[in-house]
């Protein structure tokens, strides 16, 4: 059964596996947006409606709501970017170029190539690759902002080659955007920013306004809105978006010799992204469990963003589980964002992980690394989608098309063979094209 934990105010849930049905366990793994998608996907209608109807005045008046700030100009001119680079440190400025330097390297060394295979005498068949034409980053801001995403997001989308990026991020309360952000996109390669943000950036990027130009794919992370935006524009046909990238989540599966502080800690790293972000913990030991709860409380009072966190923890589970085999069963229908192995031997389980976004292996592997700069994308696929979907790579910002050449020589070879599917599928005309063929290269 689910027990509330009231002890020191405590807002997270403590489960027991084995004494939950499966209705339970079904909510257990429920995410947080998940129970107001309803809500979310009317009012997200609303704004792209209304953005795609009314264009740059719709995006004022949007603006003005949610960010309440009036702006009269989305793009960011020269002199914010001069002001921007004023403004970041030496400091900062030296860990974003690390960053990028680390996140180009691992990207680079996975980056798709051309190639050509001669499947029969005389047919030649290849693959070749190209960037996608236009491309539009959202780099979220909310409560905290996010250089990391633009990096994260800028530099594959320069290695790819893509021919126009554009990048959204929501405005200061002072008409601005984050300096830092900034400096990342032009640092990793980007000089178009729009100051806009939530569904109405997503709609910008979309459709098109007198400002700021229609893409053909959409990337990045945010909120519930600006996931559930970027999958209405996909359905609609509107543009293509990298993944469902909505709020911040992490499993952690930890054995009995995980240190507990370490657990806490990575818990909490991602339940402060937002109050709708999701953390959980599965583990055997109901030692561990134990300590890991007394950690939360004591690291949780000293955080700046406690508020935060706490409303996150409200809908995240600490779960006791009766085995790490029954802990990856869990971890594989959940299919998180994050998934953290503190485990003693975590390679040893690796081939247990069935999906996850990104996995980061043994104690001293944080999942911050993966945010920051081990080099891996931190914009991945979020509410199950790393079931069937990936993390942003260089290949998300190509396309990858097939080429195919054959001879008079080639279409002898396998010309027979294409007839012979055409007719048993009755497509005569199919047959017809390369039955004609067949007779002039036989003549």
């Amino acid at each position: 059964m689910s027990v509330r934990v009231q002890a020191g105010g405590r807002p997270w849930n403590r489960l027991e596996w084995t004494a939950l049905d499966e209705p339970a366990r079904r909510r257990a793994l429920t995410r947080p947006v998940q129970v107001v998608a309803e809500t979310t996907r009317q009012a997200v209608a609303g704004v792209l409606e209304t953005v795609r109807a009314r264009g740059d005045e719709a995006l004022r008046e949007l603006t003005a709501r949610f960010d309440r700030v009036e702006l009269e100009r989305f793009e960011v001119d020269t002199a914010e970017f001069a002001a921007a680079e004023a403004a970041v440190g030496a400091e900062l400025r030296r860990a974003m170029a690390e960053a990028a330097a680390r996140i180009e390297a691992f990207h680079r060394a996975g980056m798709g190539r051309d190639y050509a295979v001669e499947t029969a005498p005389g047919v030649v068949c290849e693959r070749i690759v190209r960037p996608v034409p236009r491309v539009g980053l959202y780099v979220p801001a909310g409560s905290a902002p996010l250089p990391s995403t633009a990096l994260m997001l800028c530099v594959p989308a320069r290695l790819a080659g893509c021919r126009e990026v554009v990048l959204c991020t929501p405005p200061r309360a002072d008409g601005t955007a984050d300096p830092a952000v900034l400096v990342a996109a032009r640092l990793a390669g980007v000089g178009r920013v729009f100051k806009l943000g939530g569904a109405q950036a997503i709609a910008a990027l979309a459709f098109g306004t007198a400002s700021v130009p229609k893409v053909d794919k959409i990337f990045g992370p945010g909120n519930s809105y600006v996931d559930e935006a970027k999958r209405q524009v996909a359905q609609s046909g509107a543009a293509a978006i990298d993944m469902p990238a909505g709020p911040s989540e992490v499993l952690v599966i930890a054995d009995a010799g995980a240190d507990p502080a370490f657990v806490a800690a990575d818990l909490l790293s991602q339940a402060e992204h937002g109050p709708d972000s999701q953390v959980l913990l599965l583990t055997d030991s109901a030692v561990l469990l134990d300590r890991v709860e007394a950690e939360l409380e004591a690291q949780l009072s000293a955080l700046p963003r406690a508020d935060i966190a706490a409303r996150a923890l409200s809908a995240s589970r600490l779960v006791l589980v009766e085995s790490l085999e029954q802990a990856f069963a869990i971890s594989n229908a959940y299919a998180p964002e994050h998934l953290i192995l503190a485990l003693r031997e975590p390679r040893a389980w690796l081939d247990r992980v069935e999906a996850a976004g990104s996995v980061f292996l043994g104690d001293w592997t944080p999942e911050a690394l993966g945010d920051y700069c081990s080099g891996t994308n931190h914009v991945l696929p979020t509410s199950g989608a790393a079931r069937a979907w990936s993390g942003v790579s260089v290949a998300s910002f190509q396309n990858f098309v097939s080429v195919q050449a054959a001879s008079r020589e080639g279409i002898a070879a396998i010309g027979p063979c294409a007839v012979t599917l055409a007719r048993a599928e009755r497509l005569n005309a199919h047959a017809n094209a390369v039955a004609l063929r067949l007779r002039r290269a036989g003549a």
